[in-house]
């Protein structure tokens, strides 16, 4: 129902219904696409997503199939119970600390001139956006992004390990031949999900890490929407760029979906 918004010319005194069709219907599209910022913000919300994408979705696989291989039970639960802290922090205040941990004074550089690497300030500068950007993200899913994992783990057919270990497999071995393959589908279930929305980022982070020496590299579609809809109170274009958003989305799902079923068993239909 609120799709509308981007076809009518909005007004929230008279409603959806009650405001104008746009004429021609797809103006606000035809207007974004015409904007000089256009395919930058695209390709800038496409490579974010990606980058995203490449590192936060392994890294959770990784952490569960270490955790898995460990023996002591109290270790393993530590541990576990500690990876998740990260996932609850609120963003203003991951942000507030990498604004810190990246001053010229801050961890970060510390660490920085600790490897013979000068000092410089990680928060000027488009540079470093990506790496601080991606990287908390990591940080922050990787334990709770394990869960799902971890219990997958947990149906694996524990005879397979004893038959592994008949034929002589290292850790190594059975890592790759019984562990991952058996985890497998669902792998291939959350790529393909994480694939369908890869292009939605979460505008609020990205928002708090802004200055105006990063907008060539972080300005997406969700801030955009953000400063054209909130800000400017320009609702149907906003709604316009948002439902393109969307539509992107939609597309990558089912070309990974039908990827997926080509190349193996699994997919969502």
């Amino acid at each position: 129902y609120g799709i509308l918004i981007a076809f009518k010319n909005y007004k929230s005194a008279k409603g959806v219904w009650g405001s104008k069709w746009l004429d021609p219907l797809f103006k606000n599209f035809i207007t974004f696409f015409k904007n000089v910022n256009c395919w930058q913000i695209i390709w800038n919300t496409f490579r974010v997503g990606a980058l995203t994408l490449l590192f936060t979705f392994p890294a959770p696989i990784i952490f569960a199939v270490l955790l898995n291989e460990l023996r002591g039970k109290t270790y393993k639960k530590v541990v576990q119970t500690v990876s998740y802290i990260p996932h609850f922090i609120s963003v203003v205040v991951i942000c507030s600390m990498l604004n810190g941990f990246g001053s010229t004074s801050g961890l970060f550089n510390d660490i920085r001139e600790l490897l013979g690497m000068a000092r410089v300030d990680m928060n000027n500068g488009s540079k470093y956006f990506l790496l601080m950007y991606v990287g908390s993200a990591v940080w922050q899913g990787i334990g709770w992004g394990s869960i799902m994992y971890l219990s997958a783990l947990s149906n694996v057919d524990t005879s397979l390990y004893d038959v592994a270990n008949i034929d002589g497999a290292n850790r190594w071995k059975k890592i790759l031949h019984v562990t991952l393959p058996g985890i497998s589908p669902t792998i291939v279930i959350l790529l393909i999900m994480r694939i369908g929305n890869m292009m939605t980022l979460g505008w609020d982070k990205i928002l708090l890490l802004y200055n105006p020496m990063v907008y060539e590299k972080a300005d997406v579609i969700s801030t955009y929407v953000y400063r054209i809809g909130l800000m400017n109170f320009e609702y149907s274009f906003a709604a316009a760029v948002g439902f393109f958003n969307s539509i992107i989305n939609f597309i990558l799902l089912i070309l990974a979906n039908s990827v997926s079923r080509k190349v193996n068993e699994t997919s969502l239909w």
